[in-house]
Formats: structure tokens, C-alpha cells, sequence
């Protein structure tokens, strides 16, 4: 209980006030998207630049750790892809969509808050590892597999060019790439600009989680339910228990164990509704995915949490 107090409900209730808010008429939808837009493309990819500048890339990039993560999130794209299309009976891109729903977990406005309340801003380094090369790999993962798909007749090199596009106009991606580019060369930052950075870091999360409230307002819990239900099951309870058995198997440390655990175990993030919006695809199935699937993480990642205690 004293982990649903101390570290879940306070994350909750900054999403509870956002979702209030713009319920009741006091934040506007204008407002929130462009809250979101300054989150997502400006205060969130300077976070992740700075955070992967500092990374010690020897230190944290441990293998285990990134497999033991991305072959839980492999296993829940496959789940969602294939259910999608054999269990639901739906066209190969919804089951894409469906599947990168079950791949994209939370990993930044919910894994992060959560992970620092539990376990100390120390215990962040083993998430920084997996969200550096987190946009990178589902996006690769779910355009590559969306254009097979629909390639209508696409030669390898325009897939690749589609990929690759679509990839690098993503402003996460970019500032984990810029961040990599000084972690590299060494390159040291001026202290008035990094001061700078740091005022947009401390306004990331706490706007980007009041944001992430007043969205889910407009995600109404449509479409099939069993399909919804069938993603939050994969998302909240497939993932994570892959890397439980995975980061076992592999003897990962406990740091990066939990963080691995806790960070598969979030529910679908924003950018699994952003990816089906982009292809046109699935749209309702994965908003009402990201509104469900937040909901009942609440539950869940206490007893993740209790779990791993």
C-alpha cells in the first residue's frame, strides 16, 4: 500500500489534473496540444539529449539488459501483430497498429516519474539505456513491417528511403542522436547553456504528464473491447513478465533488473496512437488502448512493484 501512496498515485494524480482540467472547460484541447507539442518536440528530446550526453555508455549499455527489454517488447509486438490478425480477424495494418500498441510501452511520461519515486533519480541510468535506442528500434520495428505491408509495389530502396524519413523527422530520435553525438566526441557544453537545458529538463515531465491527462480526455473507449483488452493484457502483463524471465535467465543486476521490469510493465504510450493516426489505421483501438491501458496501470504497477520488492 505504501508503494501505491508514495510512488504511483502522485504520478496519477498530475495526469488526474490534467484530464480534470480539460474535462471542465479550464484548459482548452488548443492548449493541450500545444503543451504536448512543446513536451514531445522540445522539452522531452532535450531531456533525452542530455541524458545520454552524460551516459556512460560502457558502464550502462549492458547487453543482457537490452535484450532481456527489447525480446519482451519483440514478444508483444508478435503478440499484438499476429492476435490482431488471426484472433480479431483484422486487415494486416490494423494488426501492425495493434501490434505496435503491445511493442511502444510508456517508457518516458511513466516509466521515468515511476522509476525515480521508487527507487531514487540514481536509478535511472539502466532506463536512460533502454529509451535511448527505444524510438529508434519501435519505429524501425513498426514502419518497417507497416511499409512491407503496404508496399504496393515498392522497390527496396524507396522502402528504405520511407523508413528512414519517417524515422528522423521524429524529435526524440533526433535528440537521442545529438546526444550520442556529443557522448562521442566529447564535446563539453557551455555552462550557460547547459543551464539552459537543465530549465527545460526540470519542465519535461511534469508538463508532459499534465499534458498526457488532457489528451486521454478526447480518447473515448471505443472500438472492440476485447481487442483493447487484449492489448492491455499484452502491454501490461506479457512484456514485462518476459523480461522477468529473461533478466533472470540472464542474471542482470537488480538496478537494471527493476527498471527493465518496471518500464515493460507501462502501458501503451502516446506514440502508439501517433503512429496509427499516421498511417490511418486502427485509430480508435489504440486510443482507447492508451486510456484503458493507463487506467489499469495503476493496479498493476503496484503489484510490479510489489513484486520486485
Amino acid at each position: 500500500m505504501a508503494a501505491l501512496l508514495d510512488v504511483i498515485l502522485p504520478v496519477f494524480l498530475v495526469i488526474g489534473f490534467g484530464y480534470l482540467a480539460v474535462w471542465k472547460g479550464y484548459f482548452s484541447d488548443e492548449a493541450v496540444d500545444g503543451l504536448m507539442k512543446f513536451t514531445q518536440n522540445f522539452a522531452i528530446p532535450c531531456l533525452l539529449f542530455n541524458a545520454i550526453a552524460n551516459l556512460d555508455l560502457q558502464q550502462n549499455f549492458d547487453p543482457r539488459l537490452l535484450i532481456s527489454f527489447y525480446a519482451g517488447a519483440t514478444a508483444g509486438f508478435l503478440a499484438g501483430l499476429l492476435g490482431g490478425r488471426y484472433i480479431f480477424k483484422r486487415p494486416w495494418a490494423d494488426s501492425v497498429a495493434i501490434g505496435f500498441c503491445g511493442l511502444f510501452s510508456n517508457s518516458v511520461l511513466l516509466g521515468l516519474p515511476i522509476t525515480e519515486r521508487a527507487y531514487g533519480a540514481d536509478a535511472l541510468t539502466a532506463n536512460y539505456a533502454i529509451i535511448a535506442i527505444h524510438s529508434p528500434f519501435c519505429y524501425a520495428v513498426g514502419i518497417t513491417v507497416m511499409e512491407i505491408v503496404r508496399a504496393e509495389g515498392k522497390s527496396g530502396l524507396a522502402l528504405t528511403g520511407s523508413v528512414l524519413k519517417a524515422m528522423f523527422s521524429n524529435a526524440l530520435i533526433i535528440g537521442i542522436a545529438l546526444g550520442f553525438v556529443v557522448n562521442l566526441t566529447g564535446i563539453v557544453l557551455p555552462g550557460t547553456f547547459q543551464d539552459a537545458l537543465d530549465l527545460m529538463i526540470r519542465a519535461a515531465l511534469p508538463a508532459a504528464l499534465f499534458g498526457l491527462g488532457g489528451v486521454l480526455v478526447r480518447y473515448k473507449p471505443e472500438g472492440d473491447m476485447r481487442t483493447i483488452l487484449y492489448i492491455c493484457a499484452v502491454s501490461l502483463i506479457l512484456h514485462p513478465a518476459v523480461v522477468w524471465g529473461l533478466g533472470t535467465w540472464l542474471d542482470l543486476s537488480p538496478e537494471a533488473f527493476r527498471s527493465a521490469i518496471l518500464t515493460a510493465s507501462m502501458a501503451p504510450g502516446i506514440n502508439t496512437y501517433i503512429f496509427a493516426n499516421m498511417y490511418g489505421v486502427a485509430k480508435r483501438v489504440a486510443a482507447s488502448g492508451v486510456l484503458i491501458g493507463t487506467t489499469l496501470s495503476i493496479l498493476t504497477t503496484w503489484l510490479w512493484l510489489a513484486a520486485l520488492s
